[in-house]
């Protein structure tokens, strides 16, 4: 009798795919704050385009008139498709083709910075909207998008051999671009959380039903990953735990501990120095190594384990954005002439003692999310931050029309992202694909992607508009 045939995958090129973002080491962290210094610039480009005085708001404005409105939309798409121009596509450029050109670039981008906020300002040219608090949620806003905007670009672009194995998660430690992504989102929540404005007084039941979404999220991730054979790097999470799960169990752990955000940062830093503490004691080796029982928490040990660094990282986050942006009062922002230059001195300071502690006390590990680690995605994102708040010394607009819809619909954006990219994966070999072929097919996704998230913006707000 023939043995049974075996049974046809979705993704016959699984375990390929998992080996080719496995066992790699990463960059450098004077890399990674190049390509932080290049981003944001791209983005302050685009806002002092003094030229283009297009809106979403003067876009989607209603209007009787069906040719006017017409011509609203198409003007809505150019502008927008601008903005993809602008932003978008440099950025990937820069994670891809331009990769090598990174310190070059940034040296560039800066000088040329430097050079043109020096000439408006010495041409008396001075922007009306110096310190004022609304420019900072502006800010905000940006910062948000633009993590979201390398999160996307660089989930499907690893898949591609045109992608730098540099930029890919490292496999224990090391510091790399992608790994800054699931720490730069529980940062990114914290700083403008309810506890950041004072709104502390949210009952547990409510977090969990607020946070419920997330583990939804989380285990259909893990069904559909399963269903379809999907690649997934165990030694990220581990075997069933994905980033849906890190943040709700986040979620659900602040709201259970409710402190002031005066002291969140008290508690967060002594969180994570006891927890960087149990792990020089032994519990990086368990962590790190291969070996896994079958019990649940052993299969998913890096996850599980991890929640207590992007915890305190969290409680930090929330006593920073108190600190930097909100103070004592729930609502409005600090002046942001005032956080400007707190957030270049915190910057500098993070990145300082980031050295320090991956020099002398343990190399910087996303997998355990341990305190060097939790220090260079502070000093990394508020770098970024700082950068952006720049535009405070040039004229220009404080936002574009790609960076109000991503930030009104950041979930569905990342949500999409999944989707996309796992088509792309199911239906084309990327580990074979040319180079020229890899570049249009990210360029078409994140078109796609730019393109759907903005129509859907545009027409949400039309009919709420007329609603």
């Amino acid at each position: 009798m023939d043995p049974p045939l075996p049974k046809s995958s979705v993704n016959p090129n699984k375990h390929l795919k998992e080996e080719f973002v496995s066992n790699l080491s990463g960059s450098s962290m004077l890399e990674i704050a190049a390509l932080t210094m290049t981003i944001p610039i791209l983005v302050l480009i685009r806002h002092s385009i003094s030229s283009i005085f297009i809106t979403g708001a003067s876009l989607k404005k209603k209007n009787d008139d069906a040719t006017s409105g017409n011509r609203n939309f198409k003007s809505y798409l150019a502008t927008l498709s601008l903005d993809f121009l602008v932003i978008v596509v440099p950025m990937l450029l820069f994670f891809t083709v331009l990769a090598n050109w990174t310190y070059i670039l940034a040296t560039l981008f800066t000088i040329l910075t430097l050079l043109y906020i020096a000439a408006k300002r010495s041409g008396g040219s001075s922007p009306s909207f110096e310190g004022e608090p609304n420019s900072l949620q502006a800010y905000i806003t940006s910062y948000r998008v633009i993590m979201m905007i390398i999160t996307f670009l660089c989930i499907l672009a690893v898949d591609f051999g045109i992608f730098p194995r540099r930029y890919a998660k490292t496999e224990t430690y090391g510091t790399s671009l992608m790994d800054l992504g699931v720490g730069a989102f529980v940062l990114a929540n914290s700083l403008v959380s309810r506890q950041a404005r004072n709104i502390i007084t949210v009952s547990w039941k409510t977090s969990i039903v607020s946070t419920s979404p997330l583990i939804i999220l989380g285990f259909l991730r893990l069904v559909t990953t399963t269903g379809v054979d999907y690649q997934v790097h165990v030694g990220e999470y581990g075997v069933h735990w994905n980033f849906f799960f890190t943040l709700a169990a986040v979620s659900i752990l602040t709201s259970f501990i409710n402190i002031s955000p005066q002291y969140s940062g008290i508690l967060g830093s002594l969180v994570l120095v006891g927890y960087q503490f149990c792990l020089m004691h032994g519990l990086n080796h368990y962590l790190l190594s291969n070996e896994r029982g079958m019990d649940i928490l052993s299969q998913n040990k890096e996850g599980i384990f991890s929640i207590f660094g992007y915890w305190g990282m969290y409680l930090l986050g929330v006593h920073l954005g108190n600190y930097l942006f909100f103070g004592s009062y729930s609502s409005g922002f600090r002046s942001s002439r005032w956080v400007r230059m707190r957030v270049w001195v915190l910057s500098i300071l993070f990145w300082s003692l980031t050295v320090l502690l991956d020099r002398h006390v343990e190399r910087i590990s996303r997998r355990t999310c341990n305190l060097p680690y939790v220090t260079m995605v502070l000093a990394d994102n508020l770098q970024l931050l700082s950068i952006l708040m720049l535009a405070d010394l040039v004229p220009g607009s404080k936002s574009s029309i790609l960076e109000e819809a991503f930030n009104r619909n950041l979930l569905a954006t990342f949500l999409l992202a999944n989707i996309l990219t796992g088509l792309v994966n199911l239906s084309v070999d990327t580990l074979s694909a040319s180079s020229v072929t890899a570049l249009f097919i990210l360029f078409v996704y994140a078109y796609i992607l730019s393109i759907v998230i903005g129509i859907a913006d545009y027409f949400e707000d039309v009919l709420f508009r007329e609603g």
